[in-house]
């Protein structure tokens, strides 16, 4: 250890007397101190990512960068703008963000802090299987064909805890048969929506936002303005069964598709399983060597 520290700091006062910078000395604290922060840090942004603070954050950034060229251009009018603001938007987001806020404290507080801070990072595991989309399309449209009316949401990156909590929880494995148990008519878990997180339903009865969007035909009802609605807020791909016509409809992205068919559903659900990224080059040299590795048990036998 304290032979990397001297090798950092022999590299810094290099560099130091190369650009003509003060003389700084690097002690263990400094370095246990920057860690600690990275860390930090780090974690604040995956948290970020993983609630609807995303999209604002990226904002700010955007409001930034015009702060930044104002300043670079003197903008006296739109510096005293922003300066004046600030503090006002300090506020805003306080009390804009105070679920997620309260959520981030409530899990700090938890038992299992360090394993979830660790495993924030792992959006891999929540992605659910081909079954799990099989299931999903099955469920759909055999409940279509009764006129059962459905609301199913599969979340996504973003995570839907403080909707989760409006339901009663379930935690099973998603099949056809449990779903469609779920909507039938006049049984305790048919109002309101399921929420589905990877390969298991975790909640059911879950109230969801309503979209005030001024776009939607007035002929829908309060499902598929709660599946607009969710959809605007996260990132989430929505199932709708109207229990007046059959159809299927699906909401992502602010957006819904009325009348759509099984190979529909099963392209957006696609989308979010994340199956239609692009290989990286390390999982083509596995998948190649793998290959190579049957051919030559192949030829051998």
């Amino acid at each position: 250890m304290q032979n990397l520290l001297g090798k950092i700091s022999e590299l810094y006062d290099k560099a130091a007397t190369f650009l003509g910078m003060p003389d700084i000395s690097v002690s263990v604290v400094d370095i246990i101190e920057i860690l600690i922060i990275s860390f930090l840090f780090y974690h604040i942004l995956l948290w970020i990512k993983s609630t609807r603070a995303w999209n604002l954050f990226k904002g700010i950034i955007v409001l930034l960068i015009f702060v930044l060229i104002a300043a670079v251009f003197q903008m006296n009018t739109i510096l005293w703008l922003g300066e004046n603001t600030l503090n006002v938007g300090l506020i805003a987001l306080v009390i804009i963000f105070q679920p997620e806020l309260r959520n981030a404290l409530e899990n700090l507080g938890g038992k299992n802090i360090f394993g979830r801070l660790f495993n924030l990072g792992k959006t891999e595991e929540n992605k659910f299987s081909d079954k799990t989309i099989d299931e999903l399309v099955k469920a759909s449209f055999v409940m279509g064909r009764v006129k059962t009316g459905a609301l199913i949401v599969v979340e996504n990156e973003i995570l839907l805890n403080e909707y989760v909590r409006t339901g009663i929880d379930v935690d099973a494995i998603v099949t056809s048969q449990l779903l469609i148990n779920i909507f039938e008519k006049n049984t305790p878990l048919h109002d309101g929506a399921v929420i589905i997180r990877g390969d298991r339903v975790v909640s059911a009865t879950c109230y969801l936002p309503l979209s005030d969007s001024l776009s939607l035909s007035k002929d829908l009802g309060t499902r598929h303005r709660a599946a607009v609605g969710i959809s605007e807020v996260s990132d989430s791909v929505t199932i709708v069964v109207s229990e007046e016509t059959g159809k299927v409809s699906v909401a992502m992205n602010g957006q819904i598709y009325h009348g759509i068919d099984g190979d529909f559903l099963r392209e957006k659900l696609a989308l979010v399983q994340n199956r239609n990224r692009e290989a990286t080059k390390l999982e083509q040299i596995r998948r190649r060597f793998k290959d190579g590795k049957k051919d030559s048990q192949n030829l051998d036998e």
